[in-house]
Formats: C-alpha cells, sequence, structure tokens
C-alpha cells in the first residue's frame, strides 16, 4: 500500500471534496457525534476554513484514496511568547486503521509546529475514545496540568 500525506490546498477542488468527505465519516462516528454534517456546513466547511491563514490541514491518501485528514489550528502561548498548534481533528476512516495512519500525520503536525517555531502541540479526546487515545499516549500525549495541587486542565464549551 502506498500512503502519501500533503498539505490540503483549501482551493483546489478535490481536496475540498475529500477534506469534506472525511470530516462527514467522522461526524457519522458516535466518537464525532454521530450525526452528519448539514448541508450548509458542507457547502461552506473549506471556504471558511480558506479565508483563515491560521488554518491548515493534512490529508493523507492510501493507493490515491482519501484515508485521513488533521485539522489544526495555530494559536498562541501567552506563557511561552510563542505560537502553539492545535490539533482540532483527528480522522482515519475505518477501513484504513491499524495502519499508522494516525502517527504518520501526527508526525507532518509536529514537523510543521517545530517549522512554526512552536512550543507545543494541544489536542482534545473523548473520555471513551481509548483507541485514539493510545494512538496520542504513543505519540507522546499527556495530560495538562500546571500543579498538580489543582488538577489537569479541563476542556469546556458554551454553545452559542
Amino acid at each position: 500500500m502506498n500512503k502519501t500525506i500533503i498539505q490540503a490546498d483549501y482551493h483546489n477542488s478535490q481536496h475540498a471534496e475529500h477534506i469534506v468527505f472525511l470530516m462527514d465519516a467522522y461526524a457519522c462516528d458516535v466518537m464525532g457525534g454521530g450525526t452528519p454534517l448539514s448541508d450548509s456546513v458542507k457547502q461552506n466547511l473549506v471556504p471558511e476554513m480558506a479565508r483563515r491563514p491560521q488554518l491548515f490541514s493534512f490529508l493523507c491518501y492510501v493507493d490515491d484514496q482519501p484515508a485521513g485528514l488533521v485539522n489544526c489550528v495555530e494559536g498562541f502561548s501567552t506563557f511561552s511568547a510563542k505560537p502553539l498548534l492545535n490539533i482540532h481533528d483527528v480522522i482515519v476512516l475505518d477501513d484504513f486503521r491499524g495502519q499508522g495512519i494516525s502517527q504518520m500525520l501526527l508526525q507532518q503536525v509536529e514537523d510543521k509546529a517545530k517549522s512554526l517555531g512552536c512550543c507545543k502541540v494541544t489536542l482534545e479526546v473523548l473520555e471513551g475514545n481509548h483507541i485514539a487515545q493510545q494512538s496520542y499516549h504513543k505519540f507522546g500525549f499527556a495530560g495538562y496540568e500546571l500543579d498538580p495541587n489543582m488538577g489537569k486542565a479541563m476542556f469546556w464549551q458554551k454553545a452559542l
């Protein structure tokens, strides 16, 4: 099997189609919420991503078939006065799991983060997503805390 990872070009119609395809597959999975993307999101996702220079994505192809995707957002660490990268989505289609694709995608992200002078790479993972957690631990990710007496950082949201 030939595995290739490229940085997506949001203006390339094939890349855009593959991003939407992979994101929709992820959204339909229980780990992505179990609901397909709306038609509006499918139409607007990649054009909206293209408008934001702090976003980038890597696509993984296996024998020219879209197999994986990672979407990243460049942020800023006020504690380090340096950029950081947040991995917003890591997707590997069911048929391609167990082939090391997530590790390949994470390596691409790390290489990009280093080239940007980032101080760290962050991500969120659901407590019940043990397979993803194993992959992230294998790559060197760990829980975040400043002081053990204060506990681990928690990821919260407020829907608008």
